[in-house]
């Protein structure tokens, strides 16, 4: 009897271990399928009020630098962006999309695709490209991109150019890719 107690015991016990990860694992879940807020973000960056999160993206590929002559200084050079090339994935990690240029292009795997006009950037940290606001401009195609006005970049990681590479007369011309994420949030009217 003795025996069967603690056993009994045990596996209660297993299974209340059992329930708490599972209604931990469903907070994390029901925590992480919150919509994106941007109210932590620089006020320019912000998007205007009468438009919603329609479609939220991670961003992971390489930002592509050249070294070349800096313009209106003759003689001295500087690491110059020339574009993007990313992967954007669902918050799940399925593949949803890529992001290219220039120029600067977000396209869904649907087909519809747009490019859009910068509005405003913040400092996002060192070695961190800025948050960015940008305006879309009309979608090409249908599909998931119909209908978004705004498209910000924010929860950025690297993609600055190069410090550790020098850029010099010397080297003028060669490539640097540097590695970086990003989310890309896309907004649409209500």
């Amino acid at each position: 009897m003795l025996t069967t107690s603690k056993t009994s015991r045990s596996a209660s016990l297993t299974c209340a271990g059992a329930a708490l990860i599972v209604l931990a694992a469903c907070n994390a879940m029901a925590q992480s399928s919150q919509p994106f807020n941007q109210e932590a973000l620089p006020a320019p960056i912000q998007v205007p009020a009468g438009n919603q999160v329609a479609w939220e993206t991670v961003g992971s590929g390489e930002i592509t630098y050249e070294c070349r002559d800096k313009a209106y200084e003759v003689g001295t050079t500087e690491w110059v962006f020339v574009g993007p090339e990313a992967v954007l994935k669902d918050r799940a990690g399925k593949q949803v999309g890529r992001y290219y240029g220039p120029p600067a292009t977000w396209e869904a795997a649907d087909g519809s695709k747009l490019t859009a006009k910068q509005l405003a950037v913040a400092p996002a940290g060192e070695g961190n490209l800025p948050y960015q606001l940008v305006q879309a401009d009309p979608v090409m195609g249908s599909g998931a991109l119909e209908g978004v006005s705004y498209i910000q970049r924010v929860a950025l990681k690297g993609g600055t150019a190069p410090k550790d590479k020098p850029c010099t007369a010397e080297t003028k011309g060669q490539k640097a890719m540097v590695p970086y994420q990003a989310d890309y949030i896309f907004w649409k009217p209500m």
